[in-house]
């Protein structure tokens, strides 16, 4: 026999120290002790050697000490070697193992096979698997499940089914491992048709893991009444007391739009964790019901559990969402006094929530705190400074970004082209949009195209928009000819808006927006007969228009409008109050916009239409209710209109206040007669 060099472990040492043997001519160290008789060395050393290699997880070396044994180790050994190769990820050396196999003669029984299994499905070999799975002179349930499981996590479903079907047993594993493998691969139909099978089968008993898979499917196809079902079986079979269950049931009701039942649930659970609030949080802020997440959130905080930063991310985001920045400062409080990670997506959270609320020195105070801004930081930022009147900001700020060396991504310059359309920066916002796949190898996504449509609209240069919208490699999507719909008001350019129009019918004919500016359009030019067909289409399809709805928080009390309201306890006092600024403002130069007064009636009648706007009336209410030189900040759901913008500039100089108005667009910050915006928006 040729010899190996090694030295021999501590617990094998019999002899006097640093005597070495060998096995072959390949030099191996093992071990810095000797080596045991002969006899000992023959009978024991090889299974001891490998055996201890594989303790000390040195794989490569055990495996090459296996190489060079010609008679086959025990079972125990080979068994040791197939796991070490699972935990490494070591398809090589597995491959090696079970040629070792082969070659020594050695006849694996049903527990090495399956080891073998186990260890080519988890190496990402399913050719081999199956090969050993079809070469298998006996099997139990543990192979037909290892290879079941394996071919379902990567969804190949045909091989799995196949399977499936023809073993001659089935368990619960056998079951979760097919209706999960579907859940996983978004296949959720599929996922409950089995279940139900399963459901039918009389040897068949759900666990915690298959109902749990059952009520994600019924969470993704919104099927409630499957998720009733489901629930009524976890009854029956006792599975109601499983916290890890309530929190799918849970889940399950709120994603179909049971949030009341998903409450009901959420309560009965004993043991809530962070991920269990989070996620009822999180349903009530996806149900469009933010005091009733806001409460939740506030109750979180007095339970003892410490939020975490998807708790965090997900109220600001919400904070954000609603322009609550009082709620979002209380927040921020927590999370300095716990000492949140300034390296943490909660910071990011912080910088997005204060931008988006107008607060964009706080949003750069925060950034300015992290050692590191990621990507979503520099983003929110770019963007907040862009939607506050700072386009220029945004754009140095971006240049700071690529000297970083981050890399932006396609929504970084979705935020940069809009600073562009805020500030007019036509021939930069091109120059920007050509660089996304010349210079940074990006692809131009659909909203990278509504960005540049919508600067080279209001711009007026329609022959541009028409070139690139014609060569576009993506069908242009609602954003994008909503955009040039809006430039073709701005500048009355009808023929095109007609174009615009009827694609946005074609693909949302029930959106009001659309039927609004297009009559808006038409009786700018003075065409009541065609505002007349346009309002008849609204009214043969039950298409409503939107309200315009304005708010404004006094000492924590959310009072909204909407255009003409007289509903609000101080009603007479705001058109009263309305009724004198609209004589000073006309004193000094203001005239009513009626261009876009929708109904053909006397101009009186128009101002008067104009007069009562809802964020007149936030306006209003914000000067009358609070002190002199208080700022007044105002939300609404519209854009601003074009009369509404005019006389906010001449009310913020009348009553001497910095009037902040959050559109659907962006910020408007008026002061001393004028607005951030340059009046371009």
């Amino acid at each position: 026999m040729k010899f190996l060099n090694f030295k021999i472990p501590h617990s094998l040492s019999l002899l006097s120290p640093r005597r070495t043997y060998s096995f072959s001519s390949q030099k191996t160290q093992l071990n810095k002790h000797p080596l045991p008789h002969k006899t000992f060395f023959q009978s024991n050393t090889k299974d001891s050697l490998i055996s201890h290699l594989c303790d000390q997880k040195r794989l490569r070396e055990a495996v090459q000490l296996l190489s060079q044994i010609d008679q086959p180790p025990s079972a125990s050994i080979y068994s040791n070697l197939i796991q070490l190769c699972v935990q490494h990820r070591a398809l090589e050396e597995g491959k090696k193992v079970h040629a070792h196999t082969k070659a020594s003669g050695f006849v694996p029984g049903v527990f090495i096979c399956n080891r073998f299994l186990d260890m080519y499905v988890k190496c990402g070999s399913l050719r081999d698997a199956q090969k050993v799975f079809d070469e298998m002179r006996e099997r139990d349930l543990c192979s037909w499940n290892t290879m079941i499981s394996g071919y379902a996590k990567v969804g190949k479903f045909n091989e799995a089914r196949n399977l499936f079907d023809e073993m001659p047993e089935r368990d619960n594993f056998s079951w979760t491992a097919m209706i999960s493998g579907y859940v996983h691969h978004a296949r959720p139909k599929e996922a409950l048709e089995l279940y139900r099978m399963m459901l039918r089968h009389e040897n068949s008993k759900s666990n915690k893991f298959t109902v749990t898979s059952a009520l994600a499917a019924s969470a993704a196809i919104l099927n409630l009444r499957m998720g009733k079902e489901i629930h009524g079986n976890i009854v029956r079979i006792g599975l109601d007391s499983d916290e890890v269950v309530w929190s799918a049931l849970s889940d399950m009701y709120g994603k179909c739009g049971s949030i009341e039942e998903a409450r009901h649930i959420f309560d009965k659970m004993v043991d809530k964790d962070v991920v269990s609030w989070t996620a009822m949080i999180d349903k009530y802020f996806e149900d469009g019901r933010r005091e009733k997440g806001f409460d939740l959130f506030s109750e979180f905080m007095r339970s003892g559990i410490r939020p975490n930063d998807f708790t965090f991310a997900r109220v600001l985001n919400a904070c954000a969402d609603h322009a609550a920045e009082d709620l979002g400062k209380q927040v921020h409080g927590y999370m300095t006094r716990i000492g949140f990670d300034p390296f943490s997506f909660a910071a990011s959270a912080l910088v997005h929530m204060y931008s988006k609320c107008g607060n964009i020195e706080d949003a750069k105070r925060v950034f300015k705190g992290m050692p590191q801004p990621d990507l979503v930081s520099w983003t929110s930022l770019i963007a907040g400074y862009a939607q506050n009147g700072q386009p220029n900001e945004a754009l140095k700020l971006f240049e700071l970004l690529l000297k970083s060396g981050t890399q932006p991504d396609h929504i970084t310059f979705v935020g940069v082209l809009s600073a562009c359309t805020h500030a007019g920066l036509v021939d930069k916002g091109l120059e920007y949009f050509h660089s996304i796949k010349e210079k940074h190898g990006l692809k131009h996504t659909a909203d990278h195209y509504a960005c540049i449509i919508d600067l080279l609209a209001r711009a007026g240069r329609f022959g541009e928009a028409e070139n690139i919208i014609d060569k576009m490699p993506m069908k242009p999507d609602k954003f994008l000819w909503a955009s040039l719909l809006g430039g073709c008001r701005i500048h009355r350019n009808l023929e095109l808006a007609k174009r615009a129009a009827e694609a946005l019918f074609e693909i949302e004919p029930e959106n009001p927006a659309t039927y609004v500016t297009l009559a808006n359009i038409y009786a700018t030019a003075g065409m009541w007969g065609e505002v007349a067909k346009v309002r008849k289409a609204m009214d043969d399809k039950g298409v409503v228009k939107k309200p315009g709805l304005s708010w404004i928080e006094i000492k924590r009390e959310k009072h909204e409008f909407l255009v003409g309201d007289k509903s609000h306890p101080k009603s007479h006092d705001i058109h009263n109050f309305l009724g004198e600024l609209s004589k000073q403002m006309k004193e000094k130069g203001y005239v009513p916009d009626t261009n876009f007064v929708l109904h053909d009636v006397e101009e009186e009648q128009k101002e008067q239409n104009l007069s009562y706007h809802s964020e007149k009336l936030a306006v209003a209410f914000g000067i009358i209710s609070t002190p002199p030189g208080t700022t007044i900040r105002v939300f609404k759901n519209l854009r601003t209109c074009v009369d509404c913008h005019t006389a906010i500039k001449f009310i913020s100089k009348i009553v001497q206040r910095k009037i902040i108005v959050r559109d659907s667009n962006r910020f408007h910050y008026f002061e001393d007669g004028s607005c951030s915006c340059g009046d371009y928006w």
